[in-house]
């Protein structure tokens, strides 16, 4: 849940630099008058515009999300020194904390996206160590269903009028007298699937 919360924030903040970008594309002459106004080039309102859309559009698809955020807490802290200094002015002040929160909004961003490989590189490294004790638990499983049948040859192969079994399967054996010549025999009897 806290991921899709953590979309859904950074889509959000994302939202203001694409308008904002968007809006600058559409009026340069605007934006560059305003550049001018505190004393920056005109011919900064393109570039910045381009900027600004392209770092939304990254933030809210997340791609590079940790440079993106960087880079815009970096843009957002240069207008509040540009553009919103006269922290006086009761319009310039609310407008400084706007940025400000901004600026904390894409630090969480980044924070987050940090946590999330952080918990990828955990989940990896616990899943092969998952594999790996599956791995020795079929082992150690082998192992011991060798020494089930050895032990079960063995004791085959120890049994009155067993010299002639040869075979180590899994298998039965019980004396009977089958010939009714009064002598037990032998008798060795495979396991079926169903008498396991």
């Amino acid at each position: 849940m806290s991921k899709v919360a953590a979309i859904i924030g950074r889509f959000l903040i994302a939202l203001i630099f694409i308008f904002s970008g968007f809006g600058k594309l559409i009026d340069p002459a605007g934006t560059g008058a305003a550049l001018a106004g505190v004393g920056l080039s005109p011919q900064l309102a393109i570039p910045v515009g381009l900027f600004e859309l392209a770092g939304g559009l990254c933030l809210a698809a997340g791609f590079m999300v940790r440079l993106v955020a960087l880079l815009l807490a970096g843009f957002t802290a240069a207008t509040i020194l540009f553009f919103h200094n006269r922290f006086t002015d009761p319009q310039q002040g609310v407008m400084a904390l706007k940025n400000l929160a901004i600026i904390g909004g894409l630090a969480l961003a980044f924070a987050h996206s940090q946590m999330w490989s952080h918990y990828y590189a955990i989940a990896r490294e616990r899943q092969g160590e998952i594999l790996a004790n599956k791995a020795e638990a079929r082992v150690r499983e082998a192992e011991l269903r060798a020494e089930r049948a050895e032990a079960e040859a063995r004791a085959l192969r120890s049994a009155p009028g067993a010299a002639s079994v040869t075979t180590a399967a899994p298998a039965t054996a019980r004396t009977v007298d089958t010939d009714c010549d009064g002598y037990a025999d032998t008798v060795v009897r495979r396991r079926r699937w169903f008498d396991w």
